[in-house]
């Protein structure tokens, strides 16, 4: 793998609350980070123009809003996301066959192409375990959840899932190839753990299968965030 593929894998968490630090970090990571996750603090702190300004420095956003409600409502809100330039989005799987499957057919509809935006489903979240779904009556073991979901989203058409690097594998198996896996909980091998329960090294993570890792504290923690980038990058490379 070449660095300039490694460099695209790789999705910086842009988990701030400011303009400014939108402006900051898409300033000084574009051409270091493949794309910017947008999540929801910062898109309710700042809303649109948190996407347009990463856009503006031919940057690409992942939109990462998590949308669960009903069929329509998770339909319209993806089709806002794709014509506000999002070339990712995400829903929750647990929100059943019908949404997503709606989603995807207006999303077909308004964006024909192939180069239409992508959507993922959330399988399972990193920071959960099985205590974790017990607790909401979920009696499946992790990995049989997250695969069960990650094939009910291929079926209602959905481009790929978000799910831990430790089921890559697995839902690459069940889902074929071409299924798109975007896995956060990753953590190079400078860095700590944080609050993931599930994690994997970047070069772990990508020979499993994933596409895109999504990183955060590793990168903007660092005391030079543009060398933490290039470290990971060549962590994917070397292996």
């Amino acid at each position: 793998m070449t660095r300039e593929e490694a460099v695209k894998k790789i999705i910086f968490a842009l988990d701030v609350k400011t303009f400014d630090e939108v402006e900051l970090w898409a300033e000084r990571l574009t051409g270091h980070v493949g794309m910017f996750k947008v999540g929801k603090q910062l898109f309710t702190s700042c809303g649109p123009e948190a996407v347009k300004a990463i856009t503006k420095r031919a940057g690409e956003v992942f939109l990462d809003l998590k949308y669960h409600d009903i069929p329509n409502t998770v339909a319209m809100a993806t089709l806002e996301a794709a014509r506000l330039g999002a070339k990712l989005s995400n829903l929750h799987a647990l929100g059943g066959y019908e949404m997503m499957a709606t989603t995807m057919e207006k999303l077909h509809q308004e964006f024909p192409g192939a180069d239409r935006p992508q959507v993922l489903a959330v399988t399972i979240l990193t920071s959960s375990n099985e205590e974790t779904l017990r607790g909401v009556g979920i009696e499946l073991p992790v990995p049989e959840m997250v695969v069960k979901l990650a094939q009910l989203a291929k079926k209602a058409g959905v481009d790929g899932v978000v799910a831990s690097p430790q089921e890559v594998e697995l839902i690459r198996n069940a889902c074929g190839k071409d299924f798109l896996i975007v896995t956060p909980g990753v953590r190079p091998a400078f860095a700590s753990a944080d609050d993931q329960k599930r994690i994997m090294t970047p070069s772990d993570a990508v020979k499993a299968g994933a596409d895109y890792l999504v990183i955060g504290r590793p990168i903007a923690a660092h005391p030079d965030p543009v060398a933490a980038a290039k470290l990971i990058v060549e962590e994917i490379v070397n292996g």
